[in-house]
């Protein structure tokens, strides 16, 4: 089982989530189903996602 840590590692970060959305091409909408793990975010926008952020594609989800 996957745990998404995308919410947290966002509000950590303190960037705003339209700002990110646009990075990565997306609507707030959908970048909100990657935070909430409704929607599994394509790698190469993972990888894009850990360089905002700051940390590694791993960091992303936990596995349980």
């Amino acid at each position: 089982m996957f745990i998404c840590r995308i919410e947290e590692l966002v509000k950590n970060s303190g960037l705003k989530k339209g700002f990110i959305a646009d990075r990565l091409g997306v609507s707030v909408k959908q970048f909100r189903n990657y935070e909430t793990g409704h929607s599994l975010i394509p790698i190469d926008k993972a990888f894009l996602l850990a360089g905002l952020l700051g940390c590694k594609v791993d960091d992303l989800y936990k596995f349980r």
